[in-house]
């Protein structure tokens, strides 16, 4: 079986190549593509692949626009830092998504859908699918599903947090909201996920698995030799330390802009 590889962090292509090698070493990689242009240098000029991993957010544009421009028939995992709504699309549409930083045993899961569709002979042609969220996409009025103010608990009552006073969500047991100005109250979200399917991905970024925090709570950010990063939040919250991992570090530096 022949894949593809289109991710724009050498890092992240390399351990996705990695990961597959040791969990499908059956899986020849042709080719890591880093941008829209290489991807569509190459489809045009060769066979598609049994499987594509593809990103959606890279450094010249989103994956999307790919597929308005190549026919692409062949079955498309994506990864990325985003848990965006067109995700649940693409999964109601039968392809597979994984968030970053990719997980072993959720890429073991779909590398083991992709082996069951082809010894079936069950693969879906994924151009209609495309077709489908493509004019999904072009319809939905993003706007509407961001969440403007968060009800959160406080000395026995519920208050509302406006967006624009929100510093970071952190999960620690309970789920966490803490304002701009230090305070912290508890939500009823029982999973980070909740928040990003309400959030607007241009005002809030998923640092970790405990937390979520928002641009302009941001101070200043340094990088460690592992290509770790490490936030400082603005005071009064610079005390915390919030963490992003190496394959999520370059789409931190590009939603910081």
């Amino acid at each position: 079986m022949n894949a593809v590889i289109l991710e724009d962090e050498p890092l992240v292509a390399k351990d996705l190549q990695k990961l597959i090698g040791q969990l499908s070493p059956e899986i020849t990689i042709l080719t890591t593509l880093d941008s829209l242009q290489a991807a569509r240098t190459w489809f045009g000029g060769h066979s598609e692949p049994d499987v594509l991993f593809c990103d959606i957010q890279l450094s010249d544009g989103v994956s999307f626009d790919l597929f308005n421009h190549v026919s692409i028939a062949c079955p498309v995992i994506f990864t990325t830092a985003y848990n965006e709504y067109a995700l649940r699309a693409f999964k109601l549409n039968s392809i597979d998504y994984l968030l970053k930083p990719v997980d072993r045993e959720e890429l073991g899961a779909a590398l083991d859908k992709l082996k069951r569709w082809k010894l079936n002979n069950a693969v879906p042609d994924m151009t209609t699918h495309i077709a489908a969220l493509l004019k999904d996409l072009a319809s939905t009025d993003t706007a509407q599903r961001f969440k403007e103010r968060f009800l959160v608990h406080s000395k026995g009552a519920m208050l509302l947090v406006d967006v624009s006073q929100v510093a970071y969500f952190l999960k620690d047991e309970l789920i966490y909201l803490i304002t701009l100005d230090g305070k912290r109250f508890v939500t009823d979200y029982e999973s980070m996920e909740e928040i990003e399917d309400v959030m607007n991905p241009v005002q809030f970024f998923r640092a970790n698995r405990q937390t979520i925090v928002h641009i302009q709570a941001v101070e200043s950010f340094k990088t460690e030799y592992t290509g770790k990063l490490f936030i400082t939040l603005k005071a009064p919250m610079n005390t915390a330390t919030v963490d992003v991992s190496r394959e999520k570090a370059g789409a931190f530096k590009k939603w910081l802009g």
